[in-house]
């Protein structure tokens, strides 16, 4: 068992990027005092990924050493739109969007964290009440220097793209939340850096307790790059079990150990256990599996995950073709199209043209070109990981 000093290190070093200031959060969970921390989203979106999980792993890891943890839902700050990372402008959005997406978002995040065991707070409550005088109190701790020194402002004005007031003003109102909670930390994706260390700024500005920071890694898709819908490299937390497990296989081998640092529970001894295996030669292949086999199983369970791998394994090792894939009628003089949009073998009626005109879409093993293709009696595969038995 893990003593109570391996923990707080892993606390704050295990998927982490950046502490600051180090020294008094390591001075703050060695006074054995449970640390006051709080992790705010804004639901904004309706599907997470395991980039998101990093964050709300470390929280259910703050808990289960006996921390108070908070969940804030950006419920006015959604309303504005975070500027971190975005080259252009983010759309607002109304409560009544919000409140819809954030069902969703805690119905995934749940996978992962125990809400009846987590205060759960919404920061309408009190950034709706300021005033103006409020806001321009807030905001005198801060310089146009500062906020145009962020990249993402910087490119934007390069690029001539309009930077619109109020998106100066939402690291500000994440700020203000800090003060609100009079926490020990914050905890977010290193992309929040910016946003949470104005939080320590105002908690001390405004008298409240001394607050450090922490920052989690962002991760990359399983093709390397910023993991994100538009390059189709996520790993959702929704995924069936054989997609998931079949997405981490297509992880590339440099990015095996960051997975399995940030997104599993396997040791961090057993992790430099790995590295040193990989480092000597052994196949990343292994150890892909395991960290498949690790991440199915979190969302899905043991066996399924267990299920999911000889599944990959006879149709990508053996070259055969999955027990459990889908029958599907087509009615007579169908389109293919249609029938891969309805079976949910792709996501739209665009994707499904995508596919077909990249070769990626076969039936009875013959590549399929032409989009206005009918559907016929067979076995069809679509993509990499998906197939269906059409009858007629």
């Amino acid at each position: 068992m893990p003593n109570t000093l391996q923990i707080s290190t892993e606390l704050l070093t295990r998927a982490v990027e950046t502490v600051v200031p180090r020294d008094l959060a390591e001075k703050k969970l060695a006074s054995g005092k449970p640390v006051r921390i709080y992790l705010g989203i804004d639901p904004t979106g309706s599907k997470l990924h395991v980039g998101h999980s990093v964050p709300l792993r470390k929280l259910k890891a703050f808990q289960e050493a006996g921390h108070e943890v908070i969940f804030l839902i950006g419920s006015f700050t959604a309303m504005i739109g975070d500027p971190s990372g975005r080259d252009q402008q983010r759309s607002p959005l109304t409560m009544e969007q919000v409140e819809e997406n954030f069902k969703t978002y805690k119905k995934q995040a749940g996978k992962i964290l125990d809400f009846d065991k987590i205060k759960v707070v919404y920061n309408h409550e009190w950034l709706g009440k300021l005033t103006f005088n409020d806001i321009v109190k807030i905001a005198s701790n801060f310089t146009v220097q500062q906020m145009l020194d962020r990249e993402m402002f910087k490119r934007r004005m390069e690029e001539e793209h309009p930077i619109a007031l109020h998106e100066f003003l939402y690291p500000l109102m994440q700020g203000f939340d800090s003060v609100m909670l009079d926490v020990d930390c914050e905890l977010g994706g290193n992309d929040q850096l910016f946003n949470i260390l104005c939080g320590r700024t105002l908690q001390a500005a405004y008298h409240k307790r001394e607050k450090f920071v922490l920052t989690t890694r962002l991760i990359e898709g399983t093709d390397g790059r910023k993991m994100s819908k538009t390059y189709d490299n996520c790993i959702y937390l929704e995924d069936e079990a054989n997609d998931m497990y079949g997405k981490v296989m297509r992880v590339q081998d440099s990015l095996i150990l960051t997975y399995m640092e940030c997104c599993t529970d396997i040791p961090m001894a057993e992790i430099a256990e790995i590295k040193k295996s990989m480092e000597n030669g052994a196949n990343p292949m292994d150890f892909k599996k395991r960290l498949a086999k690790e991440i199915t199983a979190l969302y899905h369970g043991i066996a399924a995950a267990e299920e999911a791998g000889k599944q990959f394994s006879k149709v990508f090792s053996d070259g055969g073709v999955p027990d459990d894939m889908p029958t599907v009628k087509a009615p007579k003089g169908s389109a293919l199209v249609d029938l891969i949009v309805r079976n949910k073998l792709a996501s739209s009626k665009s994707e499904a043209k995508r596919l077909i005109q990249q070769g990626a879409v076969k039936l009875n093993e013959t590549v399929i070109t032409d989009i206005e293709a009918k559907a016929e009696k067979g076995i069809l595969k679509v993509g990499k990981r998906k197939f269906a038995k059409i009858v007629l």
